[in-house]
């Protein structure tokens, strides 16, 4: 029995979102519709194509086969556009996770440029500070610190940025300037929580200045930043983010430093759709074009 190309493009929409309902909001269809799909095509190529993982469906042998296929009718499809024109490639959803900073001020900012030349494009940010995943279903792109350690999965250096320690104006003000790396022991820090910290590569400043003290942790990059400008303590931010504000002030830039790597981890098949392509083209350019900034320079 042959395989339907409905059937093909459901098990398409499934494999980018790695859930039936998400494929089912995506195709028009409900969840049961979805389901029966996915039996159907299961029953026509004689085994499965999809199988159960921590985060939803992912694609067995057979599935990325059969998604191979289904890319293919699709781009047929897509041929078939208003008065002959082709439509442009550069559409639909494209998922990614990245670290907040990252998010912020490299991928918001591609993304929106991206998306006035393509309105046809969608991207979903989820924001998270973590090691690359080892198993990826529905995500096409996840941005990283630190060199990933990853399987069945191609790994892409983005290129480098520069954290430092920093004070606001009215702390140093209050409780003086530190002239040396010893002379921020005792000082609060203003950082991750360390044990809630994924990323051995940001263990720096526990590293270079044991004798600081937790100030105010936290998850999230963003609140490093402000309550380092409220005073709260020392933080040890990405200077592309505290170099943004006149009220702190980067301390020994030339003795205390942690130069990092951004890398993008991308499923195998993921760099086949146009509009991957294009969103990985454009973070690249986003990064070469503010490497300064992302340096501390």
């Amino acid at each position: 029995m042959k395989a339907n190309p409905d059937d093909l493009l459901v098990l398409l929409a499934v494999s980018r979102s790695a859930k039936f309902t998400t494929a089912a909001q995506a195709l028009g269809l409900n969840h049961t519709t979805v389901s029966r799909r996915i039996a159907a095509l299961e029953k026509s190529l004689g085994g499965r194509v999809l199988a159960r993982a921590s985060g939803g469906w992912e694609l067995t042998e057979l599935g990325a086969k059969a998604v191979r296929a289904a890319e293919q009718v699709e781009a047929v499809l897509g041929t078939l556009g208003a008065d002959g024109a082709a439509p442009d490639p550069v559409a639909g959803v494209v998922r990614m996770t990245a670290t907040d900073g990252f998010s912020a001020y490299i991928a918001a900012p591609a993304v929106a440029g991206l998306r006035r030349d393509h309105p046809g494009l969608s991207v979903e940010v989820v924001t998270m500070t973590r090691r690359a995943l080892q198993q990826r279903s529905g995500l096409d792109i996840e941005v990283v610190v630190g060199e990933p350690q990853v399987h069945r999965a191609e790994a892409i250096r983005l290129g480098d940025y520069m954290l430092g320690m920093y004070a606001s104006r009215t702390y140093l003000a209050e409780h003086g300037t530190p002239d040396s790396v010893a002379g921020l022991s005792g000082h609060p820090l203003v950082y991750f929580v360390d044990s809630m910290l994924q990323v051995d590569s940001l263990d720096a400043p526990r590293r270079l200045v044991p004798d600081m003290r937790d100030g105010l942790t936290s998850t999230n990059v963003f609140v490093h930043v402000e309550a380092t400008r409220a005073g709260a303590g020392i933080g040890f931010l990405p200077c592309f983010m505290g170099d943004l504000h006149n009220d702190l002030v980067r301390l020994l830039p030339d003795e205390i430093g942690e130069l990092l790597p951004y890398w993008m981890v991308l499923r195998p098949d993921s760099m086949r759709r146009p509009a991957v392509a294009a969103v990985v083209q454009a973070l690249r350019g986003r990064m070469a074009e503010h490497r300064d900034k992302l340096l501390g320079r």
